[in-house]
């Protein structure tokens, strides 16, 4: 059967997520996702608490790890991975997990894209996502797409969404029973058409501009009295 997919999305587990689960999980319903993968930053807090919930939505247990050259979307696993490690590293420690791996946002130069850093990388993952709805322009969308056709790799697409209203901007028709495992199977066989609609300027600027303060103060050393 044929399922519409959303298969990169934050809730307020992520450090810059705006939504909770359960408001997450309630958008895919009322827009009629088959499935969705929680991937909150370096955290499965998030995707196992999505699990807990009852949902005619298929739920993927995901995470998006920071890795030394970028992030990486492992898809399918319950346990964190640590951040900080080398993409072949880290990759190796997904499969050992059964975990299906997929290079998120390959050319963002803002936003961790592996692909400016390792070009190797696309031969390490088992699938690129071709297209991500929070790219303003599509020319890195494309090049994406272009790469993963030349190294021969399948093509996802995901909302990359920080807040409710955006979930399932970014889709994956994924030809699959409608179970995780399937679903997991599918994406590595190439049964993957992705299409997604661009996230609004403005609530990217927004996003972007309220997560670089987190991380400015972050770095900040607390005054000492």
């Amino acid at each position: 059967m044929t399922l519409r997919c959303d298969l990169h999305i934050h809730t307020s587990f992520s450090h810059d997520g705006e939504s909770s689960v359960e408001e997450v999980i309630r958008r895919a319903e009322e827009i009629g996702l088959d499935a969705i993968a929680i991937t909150d930053h370096d955290t499965v807090l998030g995707a196992r608490h999505a699990m807990t919930i009852k949902t005619p939505v298929i739920i993927i247990p995901g995470i998006e790890v920071s890795t030394k050259q970028g992030h990486l979307l492992v898809l399918g696993v319950t346990d964190p991975i640590p951040p900080g490690l080398g993409v072949t590293e880290t990759v190796a420690i997904a499969r050992s997990m059964g975990g299906v791996t997929v290079l998120p946002h390959p050319y963002h130069m803002w936003r961790h894209g592996v692909g400016l850093k390792l070009k190797d990388a696309f031969n390490l993952v088992d699938s690129v996502e071709a297209f991500n709805s929070r790219y303003i322009v599509g020319t890195a969308n494309q090049k994406a797409a272009r790469m993963a056709r030349r190294f021969g790799k399948p093509c996802i697409g995901g909302s990359d969404a920080h807040h409710w209203r955006y979930v399932g901007y970014g889709i994956t028709i994924i030809d699959s029973d409608p179970t995780v495992p399937a679903i997991l199977a599918a994406i590595c066989s190439g049964k993957t058409v992705a299409s997604c609609r661009m996230t609004p300027l403005r609530t990217y600027t927004r996003q972007s501009l309220r997560s670089t303060w987190r991380r400015i103060r972050r770095r900040i050393p607390k005054l000492r009295l």
